[in-house]
């Protein structure tokens, strides 16, 4: 997993490696490794020489990153200009650097750019850009280089104006994020969250993390962790020669309705794709579960389904007493439960608070901002993973809360991020399956957080490879789960390729 670090925790690693190295080398590892990142970018633009260059250029070291890097790229034989937002509190070494390699002060865009360089704001930054900053943000989508195409815009550090230690975006009063919408992002030394959650995310385009020996010096624990596919395939249960159903895991599944049966047969597509080899189906929807899944041993109720290793609750099994006892019923069951939709609307009024508070076995949790918001009295916010966090040591569970970044908080205050997720997956079932998938790596022993972690990667890898045929259906991403677990190799025990 990679770490993923706040911005005091940076500051103080810096400052303990900047002590322990000549004055200034650390700005000069910075500016090659954005060099070398923007060379890139030219050379697949038709090359470094003869290319023109903007640098955006704030105060501060992200200022002096993109004027230092900005003469190495003149030296090479590209035009480069810079627009200085605070004349007075510019980096003077470095805009002396690149006036000596060539480079000119421009109070203007010049007519065509090949690559803007946002240096505006770092990580100190806060409360978005202001003025005349926000307006030559927006602006950049009309730069166009000698190709034609749109200019390339490379943030340095992270993109100017997002809110670095929670991925919020502030709005500017014409409604538009008031922050650089980059295509590539070089930061240093450590990946930061603004990077990686919430609506700044996006934002950040390809994220190239360049090392300036900053590691050592990251003495905390970090913010949040990403998940990545060398995780997954290293939890992966793997069957041996012994193996055989029962002890794979057995999964139970409480979920659909009469009225709704198609939630039923959603989740238990989920629960077979995973590595469990058995599904026990329990609920109102057993015939068209059967007539779809005929593998699956079906009865009416959780009491009569016998013995398994996990269960999932809650997709479409309504919120009238009936339902409520079956979740009752999953509660009093010494094993972990993944609780999704109804049965988190079950929770809400506090009545089974006292079955949550006496279980030993650990739960699961999956909402989504609605439904963090019956549970919380109040919506995720701009802070998604303290959020999740919240959530987690309130009820003792693992929250695993959806959206284009899923974040998981445990709750002893680790916080996973996924970066699969896609907007191809905001469709109606997609959550049922999600849920079926997390309770089948629940029985075959995968722990709490990371069978979430595990689920949210995958399935969010299955939507990913489901909207490549058009728009995505929950049935779709159900299907798309198969070939999605096979590259997993969990089936001879091999990890398979990279997705």
């Amino acid at each position: 997993m990679r770490p993923v670090w706040r911005v005091a925790d940076v500051r103080a690693a810096e400052a303990g490696l900047m002590a322990a190295l000549p004055s200034g080398t650390l700005m000069q590892r910075a500016a090659a490794g954005l060099a070398r990142r923007c060379a890139r970018v030219l050379t697949d633009r038709g090359g470094v020489y003869g290319a023109s260059v903007l640098l955006l250029v704030g105060s501060g070291d992200n200022g002096g990153d993109a004027l230092f890097a900005g003469a190495r790229l003149a030296r090479r034989g590209a035009a480069v200009s810079a627009l200085l937002l605070s004349p007075d509190r510019v980096h003077a070494e470095a805009l002396t650097a690149l006036r000596a390699a060539g480079g000119r002060l421009v109070e203007r865009p010049p007519a065509r750019v090949d690559l803007v360089v946002d240096g505006i704001v770092g990580i100190g930054g806060s409360g978005g850009l202001r003025e005349p900053a926000e307006q030559l943000a927006a602006s950049l989508a009309g730069c166009c280089g000698r190709d034609g195409d749109r200019a390339t815009v490379v943030a340095v550090d992270v993109p100017s104006g997002v809110s670095v230690d929670t991925g919020h975006v502030p709005q500017s009063a014409s409604g538009r994020p008031a922050a650089v919408h980059a295509d590539v992002t070089v930061t240093f030394g450590a990946l930061k969250p603004a990077l990686v959650v919430g609506p700044a995310a996006p934002l950040a385009g390809q994220v190239d993390l360049v090392d300036i020996g900053l590691e050592p010096w990251l003495r905390s624990t970090p913010a949040l962790r990403v998940t990545e596919w060398a995780d997954v395939t290293g939890w992966w249960p793997t069957p041996g020669p012994a193996t055989e159903k029962y002890t794979r895991g057995v999964v139970g599944v409480a979920t659909g309705s009469a009225t709704y049966p198609g939630a039923a047969v959603l989740s238990v597509a989920g629960a077979l794709a995973g590595p469990t080899g058995m599904v026990r189906y329990a609920g109102s929807a057993r015939v068209e579960v059967l007539r779809q899944h005929p593998s699956v041993i079906a009865t009416d109720r959780v009491a009569d389904a016998g013995r398994v290793q996990a269960w999932v609750c809650g997709s479409g099994l309504g919120t009238d007493d009936e339902a409520a006892g079956e979740l009752r019923a999953v509660l009093a069951a010494p094993v972990p439960a993944v609780l999704d939709a109804d049965a988190l609307t079950l929770l809400v009024d506090g009545s089974l608070a006292h079955l949550l508070r006496r279980r030993d076995a650990p739960i699961v949790v999956t909402p989504h901002d609605r439904e963090f918001a019956r549970l919380c009295g109040e919506t995720p916010g701009t802070d998604r993973v303290a959020a999740a966090l919240r959530l987690a040591a309130w009820m003792n569970a693992v929250v695993l809360l959806k959206g284009d970044r899923t974040v998981i908080g445990t709750p002893d205050g680790r916080a996973y991020v996924n970066q699969t997720g896609t907007p191809a997956l905001a469709t109606g079932g997609t959550g049922d399956v999600l849920a079926g998938l997390l309770g089948s790596l629940l029985a075959a022993g995968l722990n709490p957080e990371r069978a979430a972690a595990a689920a949210a990667y995958l399935h969010g890898l299955a939507g990913r490879e489901a909207a490549q045929g058009g728009p995505v259906t929950a049935p779709d991403v159900a299907t798309a789960l198969r070939p999605v677990l096979a590259r997993v190799g969990w089936i001879d025990g091999r990890a398979g390729p990279n997705c």
